[in-house]
């Protein structure tokens, strides 16, 4: 727990540095790129299309939601799915990548997965405003749960980043991890109610929907859909709320004490 204190107090005295690396390596993505920015977007648009034709045009599948088309349900699951998958991915290299930072004795390696994280979140806040561009498109008048948006950012980054100390640190030894993770991503997709209804397993076998729940990206797909959709509160889910939270807390802090373990060896292997 000390571990960890002191490394919120290291974000809090670095602020200014991590917002200035963060942004640099926001732009560092696109450099030499002649269309620059605008990659951020294709391949997630370009990902929606292809879910949106094979599931409702072919499939004609029907979102639970009366009243709401397959696309606009379809969309705020699938946002925070964006955003949680480019953390892992690009924290789960972070080390290798910025490895002349590693080696400088006075730099906080902590940071670095920080800094990853909140260059994701600028790409994730278009997203935001692009979903809820569409909601308004579609003739859904604003809610005040719309507001939870950013709490459920937070608990997806919280998530991440917990997960991310743990395999970025591994990654330095192991350098098969990063395709582990990349494979884990895209299986574990699945394993989420994100392009499908849940309904489709739970109505022919209901203890499904508790495997579902165990997963804790389960709590953020519905907290999105249901700030953004149907209007509902965190805290008229408690259960799954307290669950989500201490999964998230025992992940963090695991992955923050591996870290901690193999942090005195990064420098002599990168």
């Amino acid at each position: 727990m000390r571990y960890v204190l002191s490394l919120l107090k290291e974000i809090v005295n670095k602020r200014k540095l991590i917002w200035d690396l963060s942004k640099a390596d926001f732009r560092k993505r696109f450099v030499g790129s002649y269309f620059g920015v605008v990659w951020m977007f294709v391949q997630p648009v370009v990902t929606v299309l292809i879910y949106f034709f094979i599931f409702q045009v072919g499939f004609k599948s029907v979102p639970p939601v009366p009243g709401v088309p397959y696309v606009l349900w379809l969309v705020p699951g699938i946002v925070p799915w964006f955003f949680y998958s480019e953390v892992l991915n690009t924290v789960t290299g972070c080390l290798q990548e910025y490895h002349y930072l590693v080696k400088k004795v006075v730099f906080q390696v902590e940071i670095l997965p920080v800094i990853k994280l909140i260059s994701c979140l600028m790409v994730h806040g278009f997203f935001i405003l692009i979903m809820l561009a569409m909601t308004l498109c579609y003739g859904h008048a604003p809610k005040i749960t719309w507001l939870q948006i950013f709490y459920y950012s937070f608990a997806a980054a919280v998530l991440a980043l917990g997960i991310g100390y743990f395999t970025c640190a591994v990654n330095v030894f192991f350098k098969d991890m990063a395709q582990i993770v990349s494979i884990c991503l895209q299986f574990g997709m699945w394993l989420v109610p994100i392009m499908y209804q849940e309904e489709m397993f739970t109505d022919k076998a209901p203890w499904v929907l508790t495997v579902f729940k165990l997963n804790p990206f389960y709590y953020i797909v519905a907290g999105y859909r249901g700030s953004i959709l149907e209007g509902n509160w965190f805290w008229e889910r408690p259960t799954l709320t307290l669950y989500f939270w201490a999964f998230t807390a025992v992940m963090f802090l695991a992955g923050l004490k591996v870290f901690k373990k193999l942090r005195p060896h990064f420098s002599d292997v990168l």
